[in-house]
């Protein structure tokens, strides 16, 4: 990778993923698109353009004028916020997709797009879900994430284009807000512990879902696009966790820090519905055996980091 251009820049993963990607290639040898422009630190730090990525001609146009090599699309609406606008979602999810392939296969550029423990179902073996496995969500998200698999997979088989992507569990960061997601519960549960001492979970006791902290998952992409191709016999969706907890255990170890937190519930129906139908823990074997996939941080590790770094930050 030695161009990138970097959709949905301002999103989640996209964000963090701008900074990650200028500090280690050159601010100049990144292009950061949205479809508006907000966050100094992506918008100004280095080039950025406004871009629907439903506007293909757009896409192409862009990458091309900036001598893009690698295209990673990071655009995309989350499960939750699908769910309640699911043909809005599918077609900005799906029709986002096949303008960054087209334009990456015009173009020759590598690509990369995330998938997530959403393309699952309730059908999916839920402890150590295996790489490779049945795959019949009841979301839209779910839906547009196994297609967009699909697509990424028929890419490669096709053309050619050097196609490549994770499965991401639910990401924790200290520099995003939540955006929607199913999973962002263990996000909020941490500026809510030093603003407020307490939390309520829209997520129920006892619900397990696999969680990786930033700084991992954005190492993990990093380290596929760097990997020998020749090495790599899944390609797409592979499978990537760092741990897997139920929101009592995130509590209890925010607790080792702050030992007056208290924890309670109002679960939303939606979105618990949508969690019961994931895995409870994967099986990440195929990206640690094909390009070398290692987590950092656990738990309790990721607890110390995230509090000790939004105190710096006056939360």
């Amino acid at each position: 990778m030695k161009k990138i251009i970097v959709t949905g820049a301002l999103g989640q993963i996209g964000s963090e993923l701008v900074t990650k990607l200028r500090n280690t290639y050159g601010t100049e040898n990144i292009l950061a698109t949205d479809i508006r422009k907000a966050s100094a630190d992506v918008t100004e730090a280095g080039p950025f353009e406004i871009l629907d990525v439903t506007d293909g001609e757009k896409m192409h146009q862009l990458a091309k004028d900036f001598g893009a090599d690698t295209m990673m699309h990071m655009a995309a609406l989350l499960s939750a916020t699908a769910e309640e606008k699911p043909l809005f979602a599918w077609n900005l999810n799906m029709g986002g997709l096949i303008n960054a392939l087209e334009a990456s296969r015009e173009l020759n550029m590598q690509f990369f797009t995330p998938s997530s423990i959403g393309a699952f179902g309730p059908s999916t073996p839920k402890m150590n879900t295996p790489q490779d496995t049945l795959q019949r969500p009841t979301t839209m998200y779910g839906v547009n994430k196994v297609s967009g698999e699909l697509l990424c997979d028929y890419y490669f088989q096709k053309f050619g284009l050097d196609t490549r992507g994770v499965r991401f569990p639910g990401l924790i960061s200290n520099e995003t807000l939540p955006g929607g997601g199913t999973t962002d519960y263990a996000v909020d549960i941490y500026y809510k512990a030093l603003a407020e001492g307490k939390y309520t979970s829209y997520i129920a006791e006892g619900t397990y879902m696999d969680m990786m902290y930033m700084p991992d998952a954005l190492q993990a992409i990093v380290d596929l696009m760097e990997a020998d191709s020749s090495q790599l016999i899944h390609r797409n969706a592979f499978n990537v966790t760092a741990m897997s907890f139920a929101p009592e255990q995130i509590a209890a170890s925010i607790k080792k820090v702050i030992s007056t937190f208290t924890l309670d519930y109002d679960v939303d129906p939606v979105r618990q519905a949508i969690a019961n139908s994931w895995p409870d823990s994967i099986d990440a074997t195929a990206a640690k055996e094909e390009w070398g996939f290692q987590a950092k941080y656990d738990l309790d590790s990721m607890t110390i980091d995230m509090l000790e770094t939004l105190k710096r930050k006056g939360i």
